[in-house]
């Protein structure tokens, strides 16, 4: 009976966390899309626009949403880019190791946060 600690997950294991991770960057460049059509089609004013009394507060919240949706761009961008290089950790087989413990990062945390590069056990720590 072995009771030595892993020290990475095994090739099946990556490949698993490969597919869902493809499948979540395939899904979060769908949205970014949308994000960025929405932000780019916010300027497309029809002839409703014309009557003065309103047109200071839809300019106002048309630029709220622009905002709303560049902030939520560059959050899917970052959110892709983390995913990217989770990617480059499993072909490197570093894949699901805490950098700051060195100790494997529960398989139900990588589930859920395919991109986390902290054990809860260094996230609690940083508190």
């Amino acid at each position: 009976m072995s009771t030595e600690v892993k020290e990475r997950y095994s090739d099946a294991e990556l490949a698993e966390f490969k597919t869902l991770i493809l499948a979540k960057i395939e899904k979060a460049q769908e949205q970014l899309e949308l994000y960025k059509s929405a932000y780019m089609n916010d300027g497309n004013n029809g002839t409703d626009d014309t009557s003065p009394t309103f047109k200071a507060f839809e300019e106002g919240s048309e630029t709220m949403s622009k905002e709303a949706n560049s902030q939520l761009a560059i959050r899917q961008e970052k959110f892709i880019r983390d995913l990217k290089n989770a990617l480059i950790r499993i072909e490197s087989k570093t894949y699901g190791i805490c950098r700051v413990t060195g100790k494997l990062i529960a398989k139900e945390r990588l589930k859920l946060v395919p991109h986390a590069t902290l054990s809860i056990e260094a996230k609690n720590m940083q508190r």
